[in-house]
């Protein structure tokens, strides 16, 4: 490396591990791939990073927007920051100037753009084009970041009192719907917004365990109507993605919590994946296993104001996939639903004897409403689940859309800028 780019001075892009929630947005969002994790801490690789700012509005606890001026050739590696607990301090200027920084940060040079890429050497495919940052213009207000390391109390204690496990008993897929109680304490939440919950103990390393996001299952005025509680969907991890065996600390934790017991909760957080509330609104509803989570909140608040024949909604659409039906949380309430209430669509891709079938394969086959539905200004389209899912879902409204004519292009760029697509993916 040349010695005066050597000792250049950067801004270099960080992750604070304090309050990081570990929710995988960020990485979701980069678009050069410079933001990876482990097993403890999400990092950037200075080398990667163009300070394109699309991984920042979209963190919620604002882990994300922190920065320290080093030399780029003392840029803090990935594999230092995953060991970090907490973020080093700015160097002071004697340190940059016996460290040789020769440059401002303002005038650091910032890397074109990388674009990430397939095997095959085409373009990849970059979430962040299509996922909206804004919430739909009807949201209602969101409460952020009320308890967590930064706040002024660092966690709020709920009761449990409900956990019920919501897949058939006798099959190895074990979810369960927990019921959090905050008491009097104030706790204000909205559909499609999330919570961390901190389990008690300390890693291998002796570290205290950080906390882990999940999504609300419940609307606004709680599980219970007018009470201050709240329900989330968690599914006991068991192994890893590869199918490697490891037992997840936190839904373990959950999964196996007795009513009566007391959990350490922070958040709430979330300001984007939140549902229009003017009437006549459509809500098309793409989901995997736990990714149902925020659907069933905004379904159960759509259905609260129907019985009070206080507001007119408009269509919902649910595509909902699953290996079997008897892994698909919340099967028997679902069939349960009015049909004129909401439109409910099921794909299996284990299921013995017949074709795998998943969500994209629905979408298809309803495309004739989605269709119109991708340019009405009133609709808003909500993916959550795996990760993998994400590509899959986004490239089928574009089949969509092609087939009916429209520029997808057009489309994909209106959509995101109304606020009207969001994904959230794990």
């Amino acid at each position: 490396m040349d010695a005066s780019v050597a000792s250049e001075l950067i801004r270099q892009h960080l992750i604070d591990p304090e309050i990081c929630i570990r929710c995988n947005t960020c990485e979701t969002m980069c678009p050069t791939g410079a933001i990876t994790h482990d097993a403890r801490n999400y990092v950037v690789d200075a080398a990667k990073c163009n300070w394109c700012n699309d991984c920042i509005s979209p963190c919620p606890t604002g882990s994300i927007d922190n920065y320290r001026r080093m030399p780029r050739r003392q840029a803090y590696s990935v594999e230092a920051q995953l060991l970090w607990d907490m973020l080093p301090a700015e160097l002071t200027p004697t340190q940059l100037a016996e460290a040789g920084a020769v440059a401002d940060v303002e005038s650091a040079p910032v890397a074109a753009p990388a674009v990430a890429t397939d095997p095959a050497g085409q373009a990849g495919f970059d979430s962040g084009r299509y996922n909206a940052k804004l919430p739909p213009w009807s949201a209602a207000h969101a409460y952020t970041n009320l308890y967590g390391p930064r706040a002024a109390e660092k966690s709020i204690t709920a009761t449990v009192v409900g956990n019920v496990r919501v897949t058939e008993v006798g099959h190895e897929y074990d979810t369960h719907h927990l019921v959090l109680d905050f008491g009097a304490m104030p706790f204000p939440v909205l559909e499609g917004q999330s919570i961390g919950i901190v389990p008690p103990g300390a890693d291998a390393a002796g570290r205290p365990h950080h906390a882990r996001q999940y999504s609300i299952a419940s609307p606004r005025n709680g599980e219970r109507p007018g009470y201050n509680n709240v329900s989330l969907t968690i599914k006991r991890v068991l192994e890893d993605h590869q199918g490697r065996p490891v037992r997840g600390v936190a839904s373990n934790y959950l999964c196996d919590l007795k009513v009566g017991e007391k959990v350490q909760v922070i958040g709430p957080f979330g300001t984007s994946f939140l549902m229009p509330n003017h009437p006549k609104s459509h809500i098309v509803m793409i989901c995997t296993g736990t990714g149902s989570a925020p659907m069933r909140a905004m379904t159960e608040w759509r259905r609260r104001l129907r019985a009070s024949g206080k507001f007119e909604g408009g269509k919902l659409l649910l595509f909902f996939g699953a290996r079997t039906q008897q892994e698909l949380p919340y099967f028997g309430p679902l069939q349960n639903l009015p049909r004129d209430f909401i439109d409910i669509h099921f794909a299996f891709s284990r299921t013995p004897g017949q074709p795998r079938r998943y969500v994209q394969d629905l979408m298809r086959e309803r495309s004739a409403d989605l269709a119109p539905l991708l340019t009405d200004p009133h609709a808003y389209f909500y993916v959550c689940g795996l990760k993998a899912m994400e590509e899959g879902v986004v490239l089928t409204l574009r089949e969509i859309a092609e087939a009916a004519g429209l520029n997808w292009d057009l489309v994909g760029a209106a959509l995101k800028r109304a606020g009207r697509l969001h994904l959230e993916t794990y």
